[in-house]
Parts: C-alpha cells; sequence; structure tokens
C-alpha cells in the first residue's frame, strides 16, 4: 500500500505490563466507541450496546523500530571489527616471515588466515546461528572471525614491507623484536592500519544486513 504506514497501534487490554504514567515518546491513548447489536434474550429485542476501546498509538512506532534496527546494525558491525583486530594483530605478527618464530608457527597462522578469509560471512551465520541461537552474537562472531583473515593478511604483508633501517638500528643496539616492531615497525603501518580497519568497518556494515536474513 502507499503511502507507507508509519504508525502503529495496539489494543490497551492486550498489552502486558502496560502503565499508562510511561508511555513511549510521541504515544498516546486513543478512546473509541463500538457500538454493536445484540439479542435480549429476556425481551427478544435488538439492543445497542456501546463499548469502549482504548488503543495505544504510536505515531512513529514503524520508524522507530526501524531505527532501532539500524542501531543494532551498526552495533554487531562495530562488535565484529573490534574482534577481527584483536584477532589479527596476534595472527599479523606470527604470519610475518621476518617476526615468526618458527616456519611452523609461520604456516599454522598463514593457513588460519586463509581459512578464517574463504569462509563467507553468510555461511559462518547459519552455523553460529544454530550454535548460539538467532541473536547478534552470531552476527558479531561471523562478521569478526570473517574481517580477521583480511586483516591479517594485510597486517602481515606490511610488517613484512615495512621499511629494514629503523628495524636494524634497534636490533644493533639491543632491542628485542617486540621493541622493534613496537618502535621501528608500527609508526610506519599505523596509518595503512587505520585505513584497512576503516575499510573493513564499511564493509561489516554492509554486511551486517545481509546476514541478519538467516537471524544473526
Amino acid at each position: 500500500m502507499w503511502p507507507p504506514a508509519i504508525g502503529e497501534k495496539e489494543e490497551v487490554a492486550r498489552l502486558s505490563q502496560f502503565d499508562r504514567n510511561d508511555l513511549p515518546w510521541f504515544s498516546y491513548i486513543e478512546v473509541q466507541e463500538r457500538r454493536e447489536q445484540r439479542m435480549n434474550l429476556q425481551t427478544l429485542k435488538m439492543d445497542v450496546e456501546t463499548e469502549r476501546i482504548e488503543y495505544l498509538v504510536k505515531p512513529v512506532g514503524y520508524l522507530w523500530t526501524v531505527f532501532v534496527k539500524m542501531v543494532q546494525t551498526v552495533e554487531i558491525a562495530l562488535w565484529g571489527t573490534l574482534l577481527s583486530v584483536l584477532l589479527s594483530i596476534p595472527l599479523a605478527y606470527l604470519a610475518a616471515r621476518n617476526y615468526t618464530p618458527s616456519r611452523f608457527t609461520y604456516t599454522l597462522a598463514r593457513g588460519s588466515i586463509s581459512l578464517l578469509r574463504s569462509a563467507p560471512e553468510l555461511i559462518v551465520a547459519l552455523f553460529l546461528v544454530l550454535a548460539y541461537g538467532f541473536g547478534p552474537i552470531a552476527g558479531v562472531l561471523a562478521l569478526g572471525l570473517h574481517a580477521a583473515g583480511f586483516l591479517g593478511k594485510f597486517y602481515a604483508e606490511d610488517i613484512e614491507n615495512a621499511d629494514r633501517k629503523p628495524q636494524e638500528a634497534l636490533e644493533a643496539i639491543g632491542a628485542g623484536k617486540l621493541k622493534t616492531l613496537w618502535y621501528g615497525v608500527l609508526p610506519q603501518v599505523l596509518p595503512q592500519y587505520i585505513a584497512y580497519t576503516l575499510y573493513i568497518l564499511d564493509r561489516n556494515i554492509r554486511m551486517a544486513t545481509v546476514i541478519g536474513l538467516v537471524g544473526a
């Protein structure tokens, strides 16, 4: 139907835990009278009875529902992005050829990154809904795990391609790997890391609307 209805109307008698002193924003109570003809069994005549019905009217009820769902979508994307960053930072360190402790660790980290990146969010969300039920938890995990594969790959490649001169200078004065990474590599790659993270956030906001189709 056009124009689309943006208001909602509910019968007060059917609402549980209804409080007249605590109405939702912009809402009001509307009273309607409904007249019905009923047979009077004593006089065998039709009597007109008037019934008063109270409705809770929400003029922008539908818009408010849409707004709440939009905020929830953004929250899922934000938490999913945060989860992906927390997972990708250690993965990137282990997947960087010049910082990984061993070749086995490097292979394991690279394999984990490829596995996370190759699993589509929608498929992952379907399995997580079965495990955790309908709700935002499944959506956050699906977005976070998939995005961790992308960020882990991007972060690791930036660590490998960082300028070696600052790192060699720190190593020459006895700095360990973590200090070299913190003071010699992070200042170089931080702008790219921020750009990658913002891209993933933008992507997660769009994907959060898609995985909502499966209840995540």
